[in-house]
């Protein structure tokens, strides 16, 4: 079990959170529960070669990050009353080389479908041994996905259905002229119609007709479902 107990913690841990050491593997403890970090920490300190930081909000999670950039990151799945999820990809959209565990009481299929598609490495419940945990991470930084296995069919299931979607939208994309993606992307990016017109040099007239012509062929009737559609497609806010 992954609990304080189980984990021969102190009933009182009075000292503030703070990392260790300069492990070969720079491990951070992201959860809410003061208790759990810190039991959890603790027993990661104790492997050989680990370097074990931890942390109980968002906010302390990304200095952290930044000062000691970990190899891995223990994540909960709801960080102060917070996506935990989001937080991972913000985390995986800053340092794609960082794994992350999310550690979680729970198993709902959506949101293990939603982590590993924001990139989250691996998911873990809390209820489990501390000698799983260590196996998924060193997993992990072998590059290895753990998703337990009753859950694994829905979130295959759910990834296809994505790259189906994924590849509807590129198709529809991929019908607009090199124009009219040029103004696909300008809208992606927040672009108005007036800065669309300066950007690409065009006339405003000009621009709301390959406007129109953009939601017409991705078969959408407003700029936000058409950057819906984009997005979907891949397109970032690069232009």
């Amino acid at each position: 079990m992954l609990d304080a107990s189980a984990l021969g913690l102190e009933d009182r841990l009075d000292e503030r959170l703070d990392g260790t050491g300069l492990g070969e593997v720079r491990i951070l403890v992201v959860d809410d529960h003061r208790t759990f970090a810190e039991a959890l920490a603790s027993r990661l300190r104790a492997e050989p070669g680990f370097g074990v930081a931890a942390t109980t909000t968002i906010d302390g999670a990304r200095r952290l990050i930044e000062e000691r950039r970990p190899d891995v990151v223990l994540l909960d799945v709801d960080l102060d009353g917070r996506d935990g999820i989001r937080f991972a990809t913000e985390i995986r959209a800053a340092h794609a080389d960082v794994r992350i565990v999310m550690v979680t009481a729970g198993e709902e299929e959506k949101r293990v479908a939603e982590a590993v598609r924001g990139g989250v490495n691996a998911w873990v419940a809390k209820d489990g041994s501390v000698e799983h945990l260590l196996q998924v991470v060193r997993g992990v930084l072998r590059d290895e996905t753990h998703i337990p296995p009753r859950l694994l069919t829905y979130v295959l299931t759910d990834l296809m259905a994505a790259e189906q979607e994924r590849n509807e939208h590129e198709t529809l994309v991929g019908a607009l002229t090199p124009r009219e993606r040029e103004v696909l992307q300008c809208m992606v990016s927040g672009m108005t119609r007036a800065a669309i017109a300066q950007h690409l040099f065009l006339s405003p007239n000009t621009v709301r007709t390959h406007m129109q012509n953009v939601l017409g062929k991705l078969g959408v009737h407003s700029t936000l479902a058409a950057v819906a559609v984009a997005r979907r497609a891949g397109i970032g806010e690069e232009r």
